[in-house]
């Protein structure tokens, strides 16, 4: 099949060479006449075009002597249907219509029509599991830093040690989507889903392209989802994607070089070894060939072909080696990670492991300690009022200092609203008690300001008193509204007129979506390095056989 593909591909090559369009009308002169080849396959045949692609269909099966069941029709590149009237479907006077001849029994019929349902319902029920994949990561991703960890799942970043990474607000959600996609996408490649993962990684990557080139440029998710995208290319033997393909194989090398500094030298910083990474490099240098290889070039593809046959040979591992660390109680991927780290040796892949397994229980000793003080700030900044996203942000700009936050939310008081929608729209004129405006007063502030005060924020006494007193007993000039003689009439919530019907099985729903994406995360922070290499080594071996079968043909030409 492959050996065919290169042909067509060195075709291809030759006709673009010497400015041949096979796709271009044939067998026509230039006056646009049928050439001698199909005159005799040529007839014209007379009809109204209100009738149906059915009828059509039978009165060309009685013309010409077909059987009725067993003919397709093509006008315009479409097939006819066959409920529909011509005119319908765009068919007009003079049109050209192409018949096809069924070359099979109508047993063989039925059993297509059993297949092509069956890959209807399979199909639909894919759509599905895409759209509750969607779901769960959509809900995940809204809850970023303001759940509890210990009751509720979230998806949390971190670079290549482990650390959370420290990201601007606007590009957490992107980035967070970005992730999930990938790491939802990697789970149904394990599996030997490539229909389902392709769609998975396709949107990792529209996320991706939503975040800052520097962010990327910290982690090597985004080559690496370059390189998973190329692979189900490759699996789903798409090769019309080439193009696409060698764009996403040189943006990976590029990333990998950004991530990981020349000759890996930032990458050996931070973790001590380039070993396990290089996984990563067989895998591109593997699909490169592959590209090369069904764009004609055998020669490029023989390169890269045995650059990845020589990087195989040195990221083998001996079975027995991971059997000796299996027995002291590791598992078979940390055994696989940790010889790769360590060159093969058994004794210091057993003290590179452990000491990784010490190294992250701290990283996340100290990162559930820093995310319980983030909640209790925010919880502390809700307790006086302000909403849980102008909590988030102020905490960000102040780099975590509750202090330093809480000024920022005194001195910027139109920027953190009550609630988290906008002051100009939301109905800040209601009218506050007396017993609110009483509060005020007797704190010393006036009358007419206590009352605009509680008119803006709603009735919330703490914030009024806090931004009075913040401001010299009145409103910054920015949240100063004309007084209505009334109160604006109140709207009523969703949750207010709707009933409950539904909201137990939405948020069942819910929860199974999340679930299902919490499954298919990996336990191992390392899961994308860790690979048999089984699958790498049987298609190293099957194009290198390729390249070699044209090297021979070409020598006896």
């Amino acid at each position: 099949m492959a050996q065919k593909k290169y042909l067509q591909a060195k075709l291809t090559q030759f006709l673009r060479e010497d400015r041949i369009q096979l796709w271009k009308p044939p067998y026509t002169d230039e006056n646009k006449e049928v050439g001698l080849a199909l005159k005799d396959r040529k007839n014209l045949l007379e009809t109204r075009l209100h009738i149906t692609g059915r009828e059509l269909r039978a009165k060309i099966a009685e013309t010409f002597g077909f059987q009725e069941n067993y003919i397709k029709i093509v006008i315009n590149k479409k097939q006819l249907q066959l409920g529909k009237a011509l005119e319908e479907q765009g068919v007009t006077h003079n049109v050209k219509a192409m018949v096809l001849e069924l070359k099979q029994s109508e047993e063989d019929a039925k059993k297509n029509f059993q297949v092509e349902e069956e890959e209807q319902n399979e199909a639909e029920l894919k759509e599905k599991r895409i759209q509750r994949t969607k779901r769960g990561l959509e809900i995940l991703a809204e809850r970023g830093e303001m759940v509890d960890s210990e009751t509720t799942p979230y998806l949390e970043i971190a670079n290549q040690t482990g650390r959370s990474i420290k990201i601007p607000p606007s590009e957490r959600k992107a980035l967070t989507l970005a992730m999930g996609y990938h790491e939802k996408g990697r789970a149904f490649l394990k599996r030997k889903e490539y229909g389902i993962a392709l769609p998975c990684l396709l949107d990792a990557d529209k996320y991706f392209c939503e975040c800052c080139r520097e962010l990327l440029d910290t982690v090597d998710n985004y080559a690496v989802l370059q390189l998973d995208i190329v692979w189900c290319y490759f699996r789903l033997e798409q090769l019309e994607c080439l193009d696409d393909a060698e764009k996403k194989l040189n943006l990976a090398q590029k990333c990998f070089k950004n991530c990981y500094g020349e000759n890996h030298q930032r990458l050996v910083h931070i973790k001590g070894n380039c070993g396990k990474e290089k996984v990563l490099f067989l895998r591109l240098y593997l699909l490169q060939g592959i590209r090369n290889y069904h764009s004609g070039n055998g020669e490029e593809a023989c390169e890269y072909l045995n650059k990845a046959r020589q990087l195989f040979k040195e990221l083998y591992i001996d079975p027995s080696k991971v059997h000796s660390l299996l027995q002291l109680g590791f598992t078979a991927q940390e055994a696989r990670l940790g010889l790769r780290a360590c060159d093969g040796n058994v004794d210091h892949a057993a003290i590179h492991i452990t000491n990784r397994r010490e190294e992250l229980a701290q990283i996340r000793r100290e990162e559930k300690e820093k995310r319980r003080r983030r909640l209790e700030n925010i919880n502390s900044l809700k307790g006086m009022g302000y909403s849980t996203h102008a909590a988030k942000q102020a905490l960000h700009q102040a780099s975590g200092n509750l202090d330093a936050a809480l000024k920022i939310l005194l001195s910027n008081p139109h920027m953190w609203w009550f609630s988290d929608s906008d002051p100009n729209t939301d109905n800040h004129q209601e009218s506050p008690s007396q017993e609110h405006i009483d509060q005020l007063v007797y704190m010393g502030f006036d009358t007419v300001a206590a009352e605009a005060a509680l008119r803006v924020f709603k009735g919330n006494v703490q914030l009024a008193a806090q931004t009075l007193a913040h401001n010299g007993g009145s409103l910054p000039p920015d949240l100063q509204f004309p007084l209505e003689d009334s109160p604006s009439t109140p709207t009523t919530s969703l949750s207010d007129s709707a009933g409950t019907s539904g909201v137990s099985t939405d948020e069942d729903m819910e929860i199974e979506a999340v679930n299902e994406i919490l499954e298919d995360l990996p336990e191992h922070e390392e899961d994308y390095l860790d690979s048999t290499l089984e699958d790498e080594e049987i298609i190293i071996a099957e194009y290198l056989s390729y390249v070699e079968n044209i090297k021979s043909a070409t020598k006896k030409n």
